[in-house]
């Protein structure tokens, strides 16, 4: 029995992945290097920690050579400078009435900060549990970010639903043995191929979402 819903934020619920990567290229030019929006999608999901190593080798240098808290700085003054707060179009009421029959959680690989922010102002009062960056030493493609929610939400691993729009948001999930529906938001839909189901896009998301209640 279907008991509980995970989502990731960033690009499921907001709007948000072309700031994160207007900035993380800002940070990056500022630190002499150079890297493209695409090297930043397909990397996301991970925290700073996890994720920097592999953008800086997208950037042809090597990551012992930089300080991650430096270039982390940058990206989150940058971020916060330009970010605009925008929930995908229905979102909110999608949400509100799947919260009457399921337990709703996010799980995202930004800070702990950022999420809170987010999720404060624009889905007050929705998630049942809240998993970030800053929650997981190891996060996506690991399983353990999904896990923690699964933990947390205290269902069992077969009565959730992970609906995820990043490569390794998909990989941590089936890792983790979550069923996982995969929106192609930024990337090519042969991308997310281990989704369990893809779905085109956000209408049809939540049209089949609300089908599940």
């Amino acid at each position: 029995m279907l008991k509980a819903l995970i989502f990731d934020m960033d690009g499921i619920l907001v709007d948000s992945m072309p700031f994160h990567a207007a900035a993380w290229k800002k940070a990056f030019f500022d630190m002499g290097m150079k890297i493209r929006d695409e090297d930043i999608y397909e990397i996301e999901g991970s925290n700073p920690r996890n994720g920097l190593p592999l953008l800086i080798r997208k950037a042809l240098k090597d990551p012992d050579a930089y300080d991650f808290e430096t270039i982390t700085s940058i990206y989150r003054q940058e971020f916060k400078r330009i970010f605009e707060l925008k929930a995908f179009d229905g979102m909110k009421e999608c949400l509100e009435i799947l919260k009457a029959h399921f337990l709703l959680s996010v799980v995202s690989g930004s800070d702990r900060l950022i999420v809170n922010g987010i999720l404060d102002q624009l889905f007050p009062g929705i998630f049942d549990t809240v998993v970030t960056g800053d929650d997981v030493l190891n996060s996506k493609p690991h399983p353990d970010p999904f896990l923690k929610a699964v933990e947390l939400l205290k269902v069992g691993k077969n009565e959730c639903v992970v609906i995820e729009n990043a490569v390794l948001g998909v990989e941590a999930a089936k890792r983790a043995e979550i069923y996982c529906i995969g929106v192609p938001t930024y990337v090519d839909p042969s991308k997310l191929d281990r989704a369990d189901l893809i779905v085109g896009d956000h209408k049809k998301l939540m049209e089949h979402l609300l089908n599940l209640k």
